[in-house]
C-alpha cells in the first residue's frame, strides 16, 4: 500500500513540474536568468548610465559605467546602498536587457530581469524577491538631474 501511494506522489510531482515548465514556456518566463553576452559580443549599454527610480517604492539603481562586454558598474539603494553581486547588460535581438542580482542586506539572491524601452526611456520587467519567493512586474524611470523625473 505504501509503495502505491509513493508512486502516486512521484507521478503527481512530475505532472506538476511538467505543468509549471509548460506554463513558463507559454508565458515567456525564463527559468534561468539572462546569460552573459556571447564572447566577443559588443553591447552598447552606455544608454543605461544614470539613476533609475522605481516609483512604487523609491528604490534606486545607479549605473555609473557600462563596459562593452556587458558588465555594469551599478549600485542599488533601498534607501541604503547595497552592492549588486552581478550587474550585466546584453543585446537580445533588438532589445537591450539588464540583469541585476543582490546577495547583501537580506536579499539573498533577489534579482531584476529588465528590458530597456528607448521609446519611453524606461527599464521594465520582473523583480524576483528570493526570500519571499515572489515575482513582481516593475519598472524604473530615469531620474533627471536636479531630483525631478
Amino acid at each position: 500500500m505504501f509503495r502505491l501511494t509513493e508512486k502516486r506522489i512521484k507521478a503527481g510531482t512530475i505532472q506538476v513540474l511538467f505543468l509549471v515548465v509548460a506554463l513558463m514556456s507559454v508565458s515567456g518566463v525564463s527559468a534561468q536568468p539572462m546569460a552573459s553576452p556571447a564572447a566577443g559580443g559588443k553591447v552598447d549599454s552606455s544608454v543605461l548610465q544614470g539613476e533609475w527610480l522605481r516609483p512604487d517604492g523609491g528604490y534606486l539603481i545607479v549605473i555609473r559605467a557600462a563596459a562593452a562586454d556587458g558588465r555594469l558598474d551599478a549600485m542599488y539603494f533601498n534607501p541604503d546602498p547595497l552592492p549588486f553581486s552581478r550587474a550585466l547588460a546584453a543585446q537580445d535581438g533588438p532589445t537591450l536587457r539588464v540583469f541585476f542580482e543582490l546577495r547583501a542586506g537580506g536579499y539573498a539572491g533577489s534579482t531584476y530581469d529588465l528590458r530597456y524601452d528607448p521609446a519611453t526611456d524606461r527599464l521594465y520587467g520582473i523583480y524576483y524577491q528570493a526570500v519571499a519567493r515572489q515575482s513582481f512586474e516593475v519598472f524604473f524611470t530615469r531620474k533627471q538631474a536636479g531630483g525631478g523625473q
